[in-house]
């Protein structure tokens, strides 16, 4: 039965009606890119440091120094990836890493700590802040201080630092970049 004769049929067809709006309902969640609960983030063949942030939904507060302390204890670089569990592009980043483990992996164990930060899209940037070394800076100050060009929040977003939290390159940032077996290994190169 079409909408239109559901809608013609008048008060006895109200239980065809609801039927019809739980068929559109469900056609709506099915045809929504949903994110199984435990996938996202940088996949565990890397060994990822996850770091979940205090303060969500409304904001996300990140503490570094279990994560400076092991790269500075391991002497270590920082491959910090910011992504948030509901980005279609992180999970499409995540995806490719996944995909090419056994080509990556042990490049970025060799020298790497990754750190995968784990916000929420509807985190906004002046609600994210970073906490290291006795100090908490929001994304924009963090951003400047590191001299991140970029001046937006975008996602996936990538910093690789030092284990004093200096910036070892501009990375690009969003959908699409560094998604190739030979650009992720001139990243971690610092190959530019």
């Amino acid at each position: 039965m079409s909408a239109r004769a559901v809608r013609a049929a008048g008060p006895a067809a109200g239980a065809a009606r609801a039927a019809w709006r739980l068929l559109w309902a469900a056609a709506f969640v099915l045809a929504t890119p949903a994110v199984p609960a435990g996938t996202a983030g940088f996949p565990a063949t890397y060994a990822p440091l996850v770091v979940r942030p205090s303060g969500l939904p409304e904001r996300a507060d990140f503490d570094l120094t279990g994560a400076l302390e092991r790269a500075r204890r391991e002497n270590k670089r920082l491959y910090v990836y910011l992504g948030a569990d509901e980005c279609r592009y992180c999970r499409a980043y995540e995806a490719f890493l996944e995909r090419h483990a056994r080509e990556l992996a042990p490049h970025f164990s060799a020298d790497w700590l990754v750190v995968d930060l784990r916000s929420s899209l509807a985190v906004p940037a002046d609600a994210v802040t970073l906490r290291f070394d006795g100090r908490r800076r929001r994304f924009a100050e963090f951003q400047a201080e590191i001299g991140d060009e970029r001046g937006v929040l975008v996602y996936p977003n990538v910093w690789l630092l030092d284990p004093r939290m200096r910036p070892l390159m501009q990375m690009p940032a969003g959908a699409g970049t560094f998604q190739t077996v030979p650009e992720q290994l001139e990243i971690l190169r610092l190959e530019q």
